[in-house]
């Protein structure tokens, strides 16, 4: 047995008893689910996470649903918190903040970037209040690895474009991108976004720019436009690296980033554990742990790019003309 069959096996073991005690209980519980994107299949595997544990929908769960861009976010708070939740999940900083403005009582369980830096709690160790969550923000490791990662594939590297967004923890995401870049002797020049009609202003500019390639950040807005993204630097023949495997998928061309699926299951786990009555503010905010390197060799082909033989050892996971 390899180790992943072994650990899906002790997964699934250990998933049973918690299946079976939460359907024991008898109770319908209600959660809300605040974004700026409605159910998607990257969010499916927080709902997969809870029907493992043993919450179905239309069972013992009931899922209210809300979804709108920043600026509605307050009042979309307000109405899930009118509905006497069990618990709220948000996702992403701007709806974290939201929903922390909007009830101190109903507990809260949130996935964000950095949660210090946003200001949604004031320590990951003890975040206190009625607030915990998942954080898949890695800090600058993460972007000295992918800056590293664009240098051995552009060999003459010099200025690295990074679309970004007006998340509220973006100051503490971008400065980390610049401390990554100095550290290699690479400028970046960062492209403001906040919407598709923005972002895509910002990318006609890439031409006077001249940038050699493009690092795209875990914004959660990005994440909403994943193929737009792709085919932007497809179409100018940019060298680009992202921070999830969707974006290679898609026909990106490298991402290095924490396994998402895994994180949005972790937020499964914690809403578990609030239903069950632990407090959220003694809960510690998990950080991710797991990191995983994606090549796509088609889009380098196509790019005329050579991937070093020990960068794609480091892969994860490679597609090529086999997928």
């Amino acid at each position: 047995m390899d180790r992943r069959s072994f650990i899906a096996g002790t997964l699934a073991t250990f998933a049973a008893p918690l299946a079976a005690e939460a359907q024991q209980t008898g109770k319908v519980h209600r959660i809300g689910f605040l974004g700026t994107e409605p159910r998607n299949p990257r969010t499916e595997p927080f709902f997969q996470g809870m029907r493992d544990i043993g919450y179905v929908e239309g069972t013992n769960l009931v899922v209210e649903y809300r979804h709108g861009p920043y600026e509605q976010l307050p009042d979309l708070a307000a109405e899930l918190v009118r509905l006497k939740l069990d618990v709220l999940v948000a996702l992403a900083p701007p709806a974290s903040l939201a929903a922390k403005a909007a009830t101190t009582t109903i507990p809260i369980v949130f996935f964000s970037s950095d949660p210090v830096a946003a200001g949604i709690v004031p320590s990951l160790a003890r975040p206190g209040g009625n607030l915990t969550g998942v954080s898949y923000e890695a800090g600058l490791e993460i972007y000295g690895k992918q800056m590293e990662m664009l240098k051995q594939v552009v060999r003459a590297l010099s200025r690295v474009i990074v679309p970004t967004n007006i998340d509220p923890a973006a100051s503490a995401l971008l400065k980390n991108i610049a401390l990554a870049s100095q550290a290699l002797s690479v400028q970046v020049k960062f492209l403001r976004g906040r919407d598709p009609a923005e972002l895509d202003r910002a990318f006609n500019a890439l031409a006077r720019l001249r940038g050699d390639a493009l690092l795209v950040p875990p914004f959660p807005f990005f994440f909403t436009q994943v193929k737009w993204i792709v085919d932007l630097a497809a179409r100018r023949r940019l060298p680009a690296v992202y921070s999830s495997r969707a974006f290679v998928t898609a026909g990106g061309l490298m991402a290095y980033g924490p396994d998402v699926p895994a994180l949005y299951r972790r937020v499964a786990v914690y809403v578990d554990k609030v239903l069950k009555g632990t407090n959220p503010g003694d809960m510690p905010v998990e950080q991710p742990t797991t990191f995983e390197l994606t090549v796509n060799l088609k889009t380098a082909k196509v790019l005329s790019l050579t991937i070093a033989p020990t960068l794609l050892l480091q892969a994860d996971h490679v597609i090529d003309d086999r997928h």
